[in-house]
């Protein structure tokens, strides 16, 4: 496994990942309901680009790009924004290595760690987190619900409980 830059030879299959992340992280939240499209992948891949976020990939032996992390710094801040492996070639490392990288990205611009905003009904990255020891909730957002909106999971922060 070989982890590298992104280059903007890069963006038709970056294309295709980003599309596969969001409509993924979609169905933690409301199955069959994201509308994201090719179309959306594509400006989102031109948008980090022309922004020069660090985009970091992962290529199997034979070259393949099966995964992707990408990276927001403000300041000395990194954020790691986007982490996506393939399904099948999950559990292998190819995560931990790729995200080795944005912590050394941040150790490099001076801060100790990254940030990571997630949802949080997004389950496998807040498990994936926890066992490389990020245990600490940051910041909070909150919402009023939507309309129609059903929630029915519950999180208690000091003492008051909010829905998600």
């Amino acid at each position: 496994m070989r982890i590298r830059q992104a280059t903007p030879g890069d963006r038709e299959i970056l294309k295709e990942l980003i599309l596969r992340f969001r409509k993924e992280v979609a169905q933690y939240r409301a199955p069959s309901t994201s509308s994201f499209s090719l179309v959306d992948a594509q400006s989102e891949v031109e948008d980090y680009f022309e922004k020069e976020y660090p985009i970091f990939v992962a290529q199997d032996a034979k070259g393949r790009i099966v995964g992707y992390l990408v990276c927001r710094v403000q300041d000395d801040v990194v954020w790691a924004e986007q982490l996506y492996v393939l399904p099948e070639e999950r559990r292998r490392g190819i995560g931990s290595s790729l995200y080795e990288h944005v912590e050394h990205l941040a150790m490099d611009l001076g801060s100790q760690t990254p940030y990571n905003w997630i949802d949080c009904t997004n389950d496998p990255i807040i498990c994936f987190l926890r066992k490389r020891g990020y245990t600490v909730l940051n910041l909070l957002e909150l919402r009023k619900p939507r309309s129609g909106e059903r929630l029915d999971r519950k999180i208690t922060v000091g003492e008051e409980e909010f829905y998600y």
